[in-house]
């Protein structure tokens, strides 16, 4: 009787100790999924330079959907170094980020990290310029930026017969390139518009100044000035200030920056084919989260530009970006 009823009371203890080992594994896995739906992800957003005000712009499209989304972006200056910005991106896939917003220095040379993302199942979205290597990027969300050339080149020539040009460009960053190959393409084969001569003014106003007194001093003669942005396009205008020499030469740039619309107001600037960074910025985010959830998103997505000059700025704001 004694023995049967230490069996019961033994089964009994097993049944309550498994059903309390279930019952904390359940409580445990709870918490767990708990922590982890309201555990706020990382992203991170790389650019070649936040020196130029677009930029800070672009990340605020980004940081704004980011953040209403309850998570959380982590921004990087690789100040024009390309080595720089491979480390910041190894740094992020330490710090486990659901994914990474890519704007290369050097379009090229960007590759060792994009293959590190790859290795770490990292996803990559590729803004503003692309990289050389577009394998390994999950979409392309960058301006009509061949478009942004034709519009500056034909914009030109409605008011030139002919003219002598100098172009600024950066041939390591492929949103550049592919500014002044639009450019190039519409002038092609009307003897009427020489490409006099073609540098790197580096992107930044005070590269593109240096770079400009350069070809001012050499005794070239010129008509127009078409700078691969605004900065450089700026960065002319500096110029050929210092050397008593605007007003008779045009000069265009790309990007619509405050600065760029109010040297057109001023009339120092001809024109600028204008860029939608904050719009081009929330895009981004939004494909990067609709990615994350599982849905297919677009490979290449083209943001229109607008070229902006004397006879249509008054639709657009001068102060701020489009």
């Amino acid at each position: 009787m004694t023995e049967n009823l230490n069996r019961k009371l033994l089964f009994f203890v097993v049944i309550i100790s498994v059903a309390f080992i279930i019952l904390l594994g359940y409580i445990v896995l709870f918490y767990q999924v708990e922590r982890s739906v309201n555990t706020p992800r990382k992203f991170g957003a790389t650019y070649m330079t936040m020196n130029n005000p677009y930029f800070p712009i672009l990340n605020d499209g980004i940081k704004e959907v980011v953040e209403a989304n309850g998570d959380i972006l982590i921004t990087r200056d690789p100040a024009q170094d390309q080595e720089k910005q491979n480390s910041q991106i190894y740094d992020m896939i330490e710090e486990g980020v659901a994914a990474i917003f890519l704007n290369p220095v050097d379009w090229k040379n960007v590759k060792p990290a994009l293959i590190a993302c790859k290795e770490a199942g990292i996803p990559v979205f590729n803004v503003d310029t692309e990289v050389y290597d577009k394998e390994y990027v999950v979409s392309i969300i960058a301006s009509d930026n061949y478009n942004a050339g034709v519009q500056c080149a034909k914009d030109m020539m409605s008011k030139l017969d002919s003219a002598d040009i100098v172009i600024l460009d950066h041939p390591i960053i492929n949103s550049i390139i592919q500014r002044i190959q639009g450019f190039k393409d519409t002038i092609r084969g009307n003897d009427n518009y020489r490409v006099v001569v073609q540098k790197s003014g580096g992107a930044e106003l005070e590269i593109a100044m240096d770079v400009m007194n350069g070809i001012i001093e050499s005794g070239v003669s010129f008509d127009v000035v078409m700078g691969g942005n605004d900065p450089t396009a700026l960065g002319a205008l500096a110029a050929l200030e210092s050397h008593h020499m605007t007003g008779d030469i045009l000069i265009y740039g790309v990007d619509g920056s405050p600065d760029g619309k109010m040297m057109i107001k001023e009339g120092y600037l001809e024109g600028t084919s204008a860029q939608h960074p904050r719009q081009m910025g929330r895009i981004a985010a939004e494909v990067a989260y609709a990615y994350l959830n599982g849905e297919k998103v677009e490979r290449n997505i083209v943001v229109p530009v607008d070229l902006i000059t004397r006879d249509n700025l008054d639709e657009f704001t001068i102060d701020g970006w489009q």
